[in-house]
Parts: C-alpha cells; structure tokens; sequence
C-alpha cells in the first residue's frame, strides 16, 4: 500500500495544530513542521503522537522544500495542510482513492475559505484551488516565488473535488497583518523581476482588482461581505504598489547618480 505523509507547516498555531492533527488521522504519517514556536506548538502536537520537526524559516517556498527533502525516501505521498485548515471525511476518502493513480504527480484542491466566521464563495475565494497532495519525488517548489507558492511538477496534475475547509481571516485586524506581510514580500519579489509600476498605475490596477473580485469573480453574490472583500483586496493592491515604488526609490536613494547598479 502506498504510504502517505500529512505535512502541517506551523509557527505559533497553539489555537489550531490540534484539530488540525485530528482531521488528517487517515494518513500513516502526521509531521508538524515547525518554525520555532514560542505558544506550546510543538508540545501540543507530540502529546497528540504527532511528530515534530524544527526547521528555521526563510521563506514559504523554501520551507516546503525543506520538508519534500526531509521525507525523501520515506514515503510516497505528501498532503500539506495548514494549521487553520481541515480536511473532511469525504476528502480524506477522495485523496486516498487517489493517489493509487499512476497517472499524476500531485493534485490540486479546492478550498471553502470562512473569513470572518463566513464561507465566502465570491471575490476569487472559491474554489481557490491548492496544490497540496504531490507525489514526492516528483514535486518541488518554484523558489522564484517566495509566497504564494508554486509547485513545480513532473508530471500531470489532477483535480480533487472534495474542498479541504479553511478557517482563514479571523477578524479584521488579523486580515491586515497578514495582507501587509503579504504585501512586503510581493514587493521584495517585484523589484526582482523589474517590476516598477507608474503612478498610474498604482491609481488604476486597484480599481481594476475591484472590477475584477466584485464583478467578474462574483463577489457581489456575497453582498455586503462580498463587497467589504473586494474592497479589502483593493486596498491590498494598492499598499502592494506602493511598497513597489518605495523600494525602488529606497534603491535609487541609494545608487550614485540615481543609477542601478
């Protein structure tokens, strides 16, 4: 039979690790891959039989190399679940149907996002596939993208039907830390690539990201929740831009003559 890992990618998650551990039970092997918590993290997944693995962090995609490297040889399979995440009895039932296949190197899986208490179907948040069941030896991440991951496969890539749940965006608060830290790190990845938007542009992409989330991806079939994330989205896009642009006059600032090295 083949053997499958569950993958959980933690740091301060003492609030979540434990159900989380608790709805991937089907697979053989449960690895809480942890960032150096400082909640009790760990200690609460090893009294759950989990087992721990410390790994200092860079970055998202390297981190999920990290582990594809760490179970080389030991298994299969690979399902990353995020600590906020859980996976259903009709999932689990789908991804062991699965990966009997020889056909596919990974899967993507749709998710049912709660934000704010509620599921949020409009805006892009569904079915907001993830590419998260991978065949192991035939699946890295793309290290070019830091966040925001891709996967990198050698082979097809397959479509679960079955949505893993995601407790996502808690309140308000929580939704803009992390959309900042978001923000930074797109930032970092776009003065990478040269990317080095206009004024004009930091005025119209964000109104075309709303267009695009309340309009074409139905965010208004959410009503007013709906329209509250569009407009966070928005707002997103357009901090994002201008972390862009202050890179790159912190970068000129910086360079004798204002030229690029």
């Amino acid at each position: 039979m083949l053997h499958l890992s569950a993958i959980i990618l933690t740091y301060n998650e003492a609030d979540h690790v434990r159900d989380c551990i608790e709805s991937v039970r089907f697979a053989d092997h449960i690895i809480v891959f942890d960032s150096g918590s400082t909640d009790g993290t760990d200690s609460l997944a090893r009294a759950t039989g989990a087992t721990v693995v410390t790994h200092p962090f860079v970055n998202y995609a390297a981190q999920r190399n990290a582990v594809l490297d760490h179970v080389s040889g030991q298994t299969d399979w690979v399902l990353f679940v995020d600590a906020d995440e859980r996976v259903t009895p009709a999932l689990a039932q789908e991804i062991r149907a699965s990966i009997s296949s020889l056909e596919y190197a990974g899967f993507r899986i749709p998710r049912h996002n709660y934000i704010f208490g509620r599921l949020t179907l409009g805006a892009g948040w569904f079915p907001d596939y993830q590419t998260r069941l991978l065949h192991a030896s035939r699946a890295r991440y793309d290290l070019a993208h830091e966040v925001h991951e891709i996967v990198i496969l050698d082979g097809q890539e397959g479509t679960l039907r079955s949505p893993l749940v995601h407790h996502n965006y808690r309140s308000l608060s929580q939704f803009i830390a992390k959309q900042r830290r978001y923000a930074a790190l797109d930032a970092q990845m776009a003065l990478k690539r040269s990317f080095r938007p206009t004024f004009r542009q930091v005025l119209t992409l964000p109104l075309r990201q709303f267009w695009w989330r309340f309009i074409t991806l139905r965010g208004c079939d959410d009503g007013l929740h709906g329209l509250r994330m569009s407009l966070l989205m928005t707002w997103y896009e357009f901090y994002r831009l201008l972390l862009i642009r202050r890179l790159w006059n912190a970068q000129r600032a910086d360079t004798p003559n204002g030229i690029s090295r």
